[in-house]
């Protein structure tokens, strides 16, 4: 479990760019075993977050949501742990996530779609929650769903 304290806690990110940056900062930390669970609405930035935190623990991109491949595995260019970038969004249970194999204990492994099926994979995780303010996106054209608009990320600890 390798989060740095500091990005415990709810905080407001203005922009894509400033997403892809919290990612990079917390992928450099992250380690074989890690976890994270991410949660949310279409366009909030789950994927945008994954792309940086690749960058950030020097993997292969590019980092694309795997929704129509369900799991993904980038290597690493540096040494380090390889990606397993998971969206669980089109399995019916925890029972399908656990059947694709995940590596957890080689890997740094990130769920989209994750919350009520990845907790089991293992005791300890990070837990965040990317969210559109209310009435951020509500009305926008789902193309227009990755639209630079402000996004609220809360990271909390699961399990143990």
């Amino acid at each position: 479990m390798s989060v740095p304290e500091g990005f415990l806690g709810r905080r407001e990110v203005a922009t894509s760019e400033e997403m892809e940056r919290i990612g990079r900062e917390i992928g450099a930390q992250l380690e074989a075993g890690d976890l994270l669970i991410l949660t949310g609405p279409l366009g909030a930035g789950k994927t945008t977050f994954t792309r940086g935190l690749a960058e950030g623990l020097g993997v292969r991109g590019p980092v694309q949501s795997p929704t129509f491949v369900i799991a993904r595995t980038h290597p690493s260019l540096v040494g380090r742990a390889p990606l397993v970038h998971v969206d669980a969004y089109r399995l019916g249970s925890g029972a399908e996530l656990d059947d694709l194999d995940l590596e957890l204990d080689r890997s740094v492994v990130v769920v989209e779609w994750g919350r009520g099926m990845a907790e089991d994979l293992a005791d300890a995780w990070w837990d965040l929650e990317l969210e559109r303010p209310v009435g951020v996106g509500d009305d926008l054209d789902p193309s227009d769903l990755d639209s630079d608009a402000p996004r609220i990320l809360t990271i909390t600890r699961g399990g143990a």
